[in-house]
């Protein structure tokens, strides 16, 4: 019997998850325990609470819900509510928008299979694009073939998977690096009616148009299947960085 462990960061009450978890428990021999924050946590990146207590309930069978973020819900599920048996992979979605590019180190879908890749587990992460023709049961019937193809071999512990999925009827898959963006950021300032200032963060991501990105994939109308590793180490820079090295040291020397 497979075990998966299901969670997101738009809540366990979201339409996504529930439609995810209905798909995949119709495969044959796989067990679903879902894990969850209990409300939005939309953009918490791979944050960990450590500064208050969690608290963990069951809310169905099988299903758990945490005060706390996507992290968090994936380190209670792996070292505690099922450290006797763990899951053979981890799954978080379907998220209700996309996360392309460098929009995944923002992204607390993505960022609860951060958590698994470094706790040993094999995951994948699922966002549906948001807008006209948007399914989250056509999502969730892709993401039921994924994971069915993907359990007809052994899975890598080390396997971490972003997948997008565009609004209207899916004209194929492509395996595909992530996209690069800029956003015009803007902080807009305003005033409560008390006379106290506040801030909104807001941006619009304006895309480089490249070709073999997620990016792209998903204005073609395709799915994205974007590898990622949490190395964060620039392999390249290490070498060029022995005149910098050379220099420390003289300084620290003299």
């Amino acid at each position: 019997m497979t075990r998966i462990l299901v969670t997101n960061d738009d809540g366990v009450q979201a339409e996504g998850i529930r439609e995810l978890v209905r798909a995949l428990a119709s495969l044959p021999e796989v067990e679903v325990v879902v894990v969850a924050p209990d409300r939005e946590q939309s953009a918490s990146g791979h944050s960990l609470t450590l500064q208050r207590p969690l608290r963990m309930h069951e809310v169905a069978d099988g299903w758990y819900a945490v005060d706390g973020t996507p992290t968090d819900a994936v380190n209670l599920a792996i070292h505690w509510l099922l450290k006797e048996r763990l899951p053979d992979l981890v799954i978080s979605g379907i998220n209700n928008g996309l996360n392309l590019g460098a929009d995944v180190t923002y992204s607390g879908t993505v960022s609860a299979t951060f958590e698994a890749c470094l706790l040993g587990l094999p995951s994948v992460a699922f966002s549906q694009e948001a807008g006209p023709g948007a399914s989250f049961p056509r999502a969730a019937e892709f993401a039921r073939r994924f994971v069915a193809t993907l359990l007809e071999g052994p899975l890598d512990r080390r396997m971490l998977l972003n997948v997008n999925l565009p609004a209207r009827e899916l004209a194929g898959v492509e395996i595909a690096r992530l996209g690069r963006r800029v956003y015009r950021q803007v902080v807009v300032e305003k005033e409560d009616p008390r006379g106290r200032r506040y801030f909104w963060i807001a941006g619009t991501p304006e895309w480089s148009r490249d070709a073999g990105t997620d990016h792209d994939a998903l204005e073609r109308g395709l799915a994205s299947v974007t590898p990622l590793h949490l190395d964060l180490t620039d392999y390249p820079a290490l070498e060029g960085l022995g005149e910098l090295a050379r220099r420390l040291a003289r300084q620290l020397g003299g």
